[in-house]
């Protein structure tokens, strides 16, 4: 025996490296008694209660960020001047045509919180045509910016190329 087992006193066995014999011992006087329930506080349910131990968010917000820049938006095609012409053309030809035809228009959208966006399509009759924004307004009241039209399509232009 060493000096610092005799300074403690015997070596005690620890009940949480297995063994179960000195817990029994120690807590002997309230192992067998029955379990608490409160008669002011109603019994928390097993979901809320495991709840209480599920692991903290410690970057809230953190995995919304991940999935946004995981997110793949695509780029604004770049119109060379004879396209835009010919888009400025059909452009002109709907609107002289009465009764304006059904047209379907493809155009840029950007995203709202990254660089980039998507093309979509909108088909319609042109109500009018705002020359301050540059904006084509569809009889439902969508308006379609210009500068974002890639494409044109309508019967009318089948005579067209």
């Amino acid at each position: 025996m060493n000096k610092q087992e005799s300074a403690k006193g015997p070596a005690r066995p620890d009940p949480l490296r297995g063994d179960t014999r000195d817990a029994r011992i120690r807590y002997a006087d309230i192992i067998d008694r029955p379990h608490h329930v409160s008669a002011k506080r109603p019994q928390m349910d097993r979901l809320s209660r495991a709840a209480q131990f599920s692991p903290f968010a410690a970057l809230t917000g953190y995995d919304d960020l991940i999935r946004e820049s995981e997110r793949d938006v695509g780029s604004r095609i770049e119109l060379d001047e004879d396209r835009k012409a010919q888009l400025n053309d059909r452009l002109a030809r709907l609107l002289a045509e009465r009764p304006v035809p059904e047209a379907a228009f493809t155009y840029f959208v950007p995203d709202e919180k990254k660089e980039g966006g998507e093309y979509v399509s909108a088909a319609g009759r042109i109500a009018r045509f705002d020359q301050q924004s540059r904006s084509i307004i569809l009889a439902d009241g969508r308006a379609i910016p210009m500068q974002e039209v890639i494409a044109i399509d309508s019967t009318v232009f089948s005579d067209m190329n």
